[in-house]
């Protein structure tokens, strides 16, 4: 099932305070970019984050479930969208965690 773009919509307004954000269509989906680096996506309406070592032990104290985003893909973190601050706490976690891009 894809995503509405409504959704995404939805998504990108409560992210629009870290700035820097960017989404890409993928597939019927949305891959989540923040700083240029790939933190999550939407995949069938919900808002999944990477989980990164420092979003895991972040997750950890909200008890933010996993889920899969689609057939043969490993868990992702299902991110409670509707709180802002802690979203973008994880988003900029998650995006210290991952490498540096390469040009």
């Amino acid at each position: 099932m894809a995503s509405d773009k409504e959704y995404l919509g939805f998504v990108l307004d409560q992210l629009s305070g870290l700035g820097d954000i960017s989404y890409r269509p993928m597939m019927g989906e949305y891959l989540i970019y923040y700083g240029g680096k790939l933190v999550g996506g939407v995949y069938d309406d919900r808002f999944l984050l990477k989980p990164t070592k420092t979003a895991l032990r972040l997750a950890g104290s909200r008890s933010l479930p996993r889920e899969i985003p689609y057939d043969g893909a490993k868990p992702m973190l299902l991110a409670d969208i509707d709180d802002k601050e802690f979203t973008a706490e994880l988003i900029k976690a998650i995006a210290a965690d991952l490498p540096k891009r390469s040009k």
